[in-house]
């Protein structure tokens, strides 16, 4: 795997590896089995958690070795 195969934290401006996967779901834009996600590394996984959190949009965290992308999401 290249550097530029190494998956990345969502956060602005981070090119950290990412290390977590966080589903989440807009309910007034998606179905409610859809999940998009965001990557997040170890320092950004918490920001991002509330922010997604606090609007309600949060639905999982999972370690990203973890993940298994369920059918329809996106990133």
């Amino acid at each position: 795997m290249t550097s530029s195969e190494i998956p990345t934290c969502s956060a602005k401006g981070c090119r950290d590896a990412a290390v977590w996967v966080l589903a989440w779901n807009n309910p007034k834009l998606h179905a409610p089995e859809r999940r998009k996600t965001w990557l997040a590394c170890e320092e950004h996984r918490e920001h991002l958690s509330q922010f997604l959190g606090v609007r309600g949009f949060l639905k999982d965290v999972v370690k990203l070795e973890e993940w298994v992308q369920p059918e329809g999401s996106e990133r």
